[in-house]
């Protein structure tokens, strides 16, 4: 399996279709005339049609029971009416995530809902009227309610006009359309005159300009439907410190998990390698010490062996040190210990470091085993004749990429080791893209903030 990171975002963008490709038959029209037809823009409205009927029921509700609840706060009726009141508000906001992720596209993560410790009801009451998520809602019934009235009201208003203005010319024998009113004064006497639109250029004009209403509807319709992304968003999902706790706790458990892993790791690799050679190592040289006098020159020869046994186990020593952290990483940062890295490649690497200065030492630590787990990769799966390492910085990010010409082929899936990697910088806030197409190249990518 071959590591490659995403796109080099150095590159220039390439173009998204081959000589051969056919364009889709909508690009030969442009956004403004397609508007209009496209399915986007008929959710989109019937979402604004949707909203005034939900609102009202919404707010008539939320403003009567709210409005029960505090005026008999006074005794304690009013507690479990505000507590069911905001249950309400979450029930409808329910409906209204769904609403917005079947038309709107938006996909807005349920928040969690309100339990009390002890799960009886006077618990949940509790847990319900300290809940931040539930009086979120409530202000959603209140604020949703005047924009629904005002976004139904343009919506319906321009697109049926529009509509009715650009197709005048085959209904307006139906019912001749009345425009306005020329008053003449005769004498002192007011009479009125009335203008109707019955002549070609005056259909003409009358079309062209419900063609140009229709045009711009959809655009406002957008607009409209933009405040409600907004509010949905804002008002009906979890929020942002609830969220933020969430992944924070996540990432604790896979750096705990990642720790331990290692920890086992080194004790395996202590236990079966320089462990059991030192234990071999002082029989032997216990063995030579029982026969220094009997048999000097069997002494000698296990004593030479030993003294092999011993230059083993040191270079064991070594490498187990530097899995746990390089001396040369801390001592001359990334360019130097990313070359010792590609020196004991199976292939020719050449990595290029364009670093102004070191970043944080524990993402620092994170790049140096990333790059060492992706060339490892290499050697064993990748199949490829060359690769290369490149480390640049992008504001307040590090960006790594790796890339070899492999077979390719290389994927993201459960219990591969860039599953574990994608989790180890997943915990930093970090990224790991791979672009691995069958056939190679292989591209991957990790980007991690510059300071841990």
């Amino acid at each position: 399996m071959a590591t490659a990171y995403g796109p080099d975002t150095r590159d220039h963008q390439r173009s998204g279709a081959g000589f051969g490709d056919h364009p889709p038959v909508k690009h030969f029209f442009p956004a403004a005339l397609r508007a209009p037809f496209e399915g986007r823009t008929w959710r989109e409205f019937g979402y604004l049609l949707l909203s005034l009927p939900i609102s009202v029921v919404l707010f008539s509700l939320s403003i009567t029971l709210t409005s029960l609840g505090v005026g008999m706060l006074i005794t304690f009726l009013g507690v479990p009416i505000l507590a069911g009141t905001l249950a309400m508000c979450r029930g409808f906001g329910a409906l209204e995530r769904v609403r917005a992720r079947g038309l709107l596209g938006l996909d807005v993560a349920e928040p969690a809902p309100g339990r009390g410790r002890t799960g009886g009801l006077m618990s949940w009451v509790g847990a319900v009227l300290k809940s931040g998520v539930s009086w979120r809602h409530l202000l959603y019934a209140l604020l949703h309610f005047p924009w629904a009235v005002f976004a139904f009201t343009v919506s319906l208003t321009f697109w049926s006009c529009g509509w009715a203005t650009f197709t005048y010319p085959l209904w307006h024998w139906v019912f001749p359309s009345y425009v306005g009113v020329d008053g003449i004064q005769v004498y002192g006497d007011s009479s009125h005159r009335a203008i109707y639109l019955d002549s070609p250029f005056e259909l003409a004009a009358t079309s062209v300009c419900g063609l140009v209403v229709v045009l711009v509807t959809p655009w406002i319709i957008r607009g409209l439907v933009t405040v409600d992304r907004v509010m949905v968003a804002g008002l009906l999902g979890p929020s942002r410190l609830a969220t933020r706790v969430s992944e924070l706790e996540s990432d604790r458990g896979v750096v705990v998990d990642t720790a331990a892993a290692d920890l086992r790791r080194i004790e395996r690799d202590l236990h079966d390698g320089a462990q059991a050679r030192l234990v071999a190592l002082a029989m032997d040289l216990g063995l030579a010490k029982e026969k220094l006098d009997e048999d000097p020159e069997a002494a000698a020869r296990m004593v030479d062996e030993a003294h092999g046994e011993v230059k083993v186990a040191l270079q064991e020593l070594r490498d187990l040190a530097r899995g746990i952290h390089p001396a040369v990483l801390t001592d001359r940062g990334l360019d130097a210990a990313l070359s010792a890295i590609a020196s004991r490649c199976t292939v020719p690497v050449t990595v290029e470091v364009d670093l102004a200065s070191r970043p944080a030492q524990a993402i620092e630590g994170i790049a140096y085993f990333t790059v060492s787990e992706l060339l490892q990769n290499v050697s064993k799966h990748a199949h490829a004749t060359r690769a290369s390492v490149d480390v640049w910085r992008t504001a307040n990010r590090l960006m790594l990429q790796v890339t070899d010409n492999g077979r390719g082929g290389a994927e993201v899936s459960s219990g591969s080791g860039l599953a574990g990697l994608t989790e180890r910088l997943d915990a930093v806030d970090g990224v790991l893209v791979v672009d691995s197409p069958q056939g190679g190249p292989t591209r991957i990518t990790a980007e991690l903030p510059w300071r841990g």
